[in-house]
């Protein structure tokens, strides 16, 4: 018990509440707010397992850079408390958990499922060429909401994709306010990000831009819907969550970075999940 609870603190699995709500949000509208209980259980599978498998992926591919930054040196991996067979171990349970999850939602999600693991698994190597890393991550996560509308209709259209955007910019958005942390660290050890190309001020003004996409986007789905104006209480209530967000940190003070980035982006998905779900049954 005691190394399962390492391994599940090593990967963060608690965060899973980031990007999960997207997929029900999804769900709910792809569905016009009837999913099945097959479909809830398996896209929760499907999510959870991706996401332990983006982030273990993440955990062994990073490892040596985990192990020479100050900020990340103590993880469990580089520290020691796990060992990278066991990591591996976890990251090929959680690939099979993903494909069986797949093919238990119909035949689209299951033939674009090696394609979903792939961008997740290569994201990590992105660091090392190109500062468009933070994009790279974004589509990722865009993946999930994308996957849950396949996943309740077999098919595709604008909707996801929209939704999709959203989530990308949201999450490329606050991973580059992240990195800003990592300045210093990335310069040195020639890594790429925004902040390490254009400057900390300059990222922090680009990661506003990218919020405010997310929002565009948000309002644009319900008005592509015609949801209920609850679903834009929700957005607006996200949107001023993501103002707070960036009040939190300025280029001279990345002392509440923890709290905007795990604490205030929580709450975003879960409000906009709650008024989802009471905009689609109002």
């Amino acid at each position: 018990m005691s190394k399962i609870k390492h391994i599940l603190d090593s990967i963060k699995f608690e965060h899973t509440v980031f990007a999960l709500p997207y997929a029900y949000i999804a769900m709910l509208l792809a569905s016009d707010g009837m999913p099945s209980l097959h479909k809830f259980i398996w896209i929760t599978i499907a999510m959870g397992s991706a996401r332990t498998l983006a982030m273990s992926s993440n955990r062994i591919i990073d490892r040596h850079i985990d192990k020479i930054n100050p900020r990340t040196s103590e993880r469990h991996l580089p520290a020691g408390i796990i060992r990278l067979k066991e990591m591996q171990f976890l990251a090929a349970v959680s690939l099979i958990i993903f494909f069986v999850a797949a093919s238990q939602l119909n035949y689209l999600c299951f033939i674009l499922s090696p394609v979903a693991a792939l961008v997740v698994i290569f994201y990590p190597y992105t660091k090392r060429f190109t500062w468009t890393c933070h994009f790279v991550l974004g589509f990722a996560d865009g993946i999930a909401p994308a996957g849950a509308w396949i996943a309740t209709t077999g098919s595709f259209g604008w909707e996801p994709v929209v939704l999709a955007f959203a989530v990308a910019t949201w999450i490329g958005g606050f991973d580059i306010l992240y990195s800003c942390q990592d300045y210093d660290f990335d310069i040195r050890n020639n890594l790429y990000s925004i902040p390490q190309r254009f400057g900390v001020r300059s990222a922090m003004n680009f990661a506003k831009l990218m919020h405010i996409l997310t929002i565009i986007s948000f309002v644009a789905l319900g008005i592509l819907l015609d949801i209920n104006p609850i679903y834009h209480l929700g957005c607006t209530i996200a949107g001023l969550l993501l103002i707070y967000e960036h009040r939190l940190v300025s280029p001279t003070d990345l002392t509440k970075i923890d709290v905007a980035f795990f604490n205030i982006n929580g709450y975003i998905a879960i409000v906009l999940f709650i008024c989802t779900l009471a905009a689609v049954y109002v």
